[in-house]
């Protein structure tokens, strides 16, 4: 039996925090894994199974057995008793904003906060969605370049993730996270500090949009986060707007295209939720997987 097993640390038991943590802090060494007494949830079946062992070599499932497994010969082996609890699938996240949750909506705006701290508390944040079992996330928008390539590297701990880079806004979208004295950089103003971050980019007409989305794609994003339409938090975009014309969404749609990857888009409204569709009139056939950065 050959299952494809993905960081299976994560994925661990239902161990409690502090276990899990040990489980974490073992030195594994790239040979065998095998996780004793547990009972496995596979996501199929309506029932735990009864107690098993479940060696894993690599990255592979090699076996799943009510009867004690023995390691294969002339590899290494790390134990991890089970004491009866759940092991599952990792889970999947698929809309968190990891830079943006770990920091106060303040803190992401006060120059007075480092770039520094922000990412502190981000690689925190992902290394603590590990420990309770998310080995996957896709971020829908924000500075988590840098948090990823850490985990890529092994130098910290957390989930793969598949990053969007900054999100897209047009002028007094969803994504326009300047102050109200802040002007455009346009018309007299600074480049604001939620573009600096990285956090968002504001693009209008197509040639900026799709600057932009080949700036998130350039760094590495595997799909493209555009806000078309109002929100709840921010300043200047009632819920019900609409936000890009279908000319400036279709540059998005094109520009990810051409990578082989999409667009998603936060939109509440049934006219944004059309024009959007609207704007999707390219198949794409393949979806872009993030890499590992060095």
């Amino acid at each position: 039996m050959q299952l494809r097993f993905t960081m299976f640390v994560g994925a661990v038991l239902s161990l409690g925090c502090a276990s899990a943590q040990a489980a974490l802090a073992q030195p594994v060494q790239p040979g065998a894994v095998i996780f004793e007494n547990v009972r496995i949830f596979n996501g199929t079946a309506d029932q735990l199974s009864a107690a098993s062992n479940v060696l894993v070599v690599g990255n592979l499932i090699q076996a799943i057995s009510s009867d004690p497994i023995a390691a294969p010969a002339g590899t290494s082996v790390t134990r991890i008793p089970g004491g009866g609890r759940t092991l599952m699938p990792g889970l999947i996240d698929n809309h968190v904003h990891l830079t943006m949750g770990a920091s106060s909506q303040m803190d992401l705006i006060n120059p007075k906060v480092s770039a520094e701290t922000l990412q502190s508390r981000a690689t925190e944040e992902a290394r603590l969605m590990l420990l309770r079992g998310f080995t996957a996330a896709r971020d829908m928008g924000g500075p988590v370049f840098e948090v990823k390539r850490s985990i890529d590297q092994g130098k910290t701990l957390g989930p793969r993730i598949y990053p969007s880079g900054a999100m897209i806004s047009q002028t007094s979208g969803h994504g326009d996270s300047r102050l109200p004295n802040e002007r455009s950089r346009r018309f007299g103003g600074a480049v604001s500090r939620g573009e600096l971050l990285g956090a968002n980019f504001i693009a209008d007409g197509r040639d900026e949009v799709l600057t932009a989305t080949r700036e998130n794609l350039r760094a590495g994003a595997s799909q493209i986060k555009v806000m078309a339409g109002g929100g709840a938090a921010s300043a200047y975009d009632p819920l019900d707007v609409t936000q890009y014309t279908l000319d400036e969404m279709k540059a998005a749609v094109e520009a990810a295209d051409d990578w082989g990857t999409y667009v998603t888009v936060h939109a509440y409204t049934p006219k944004s939720v059309r024009r959007r569709i609207s704007s999707s009139t390219l198949p794409t056939t393949r979806t872009r997987m993030p890499t590992s950065s060095s």
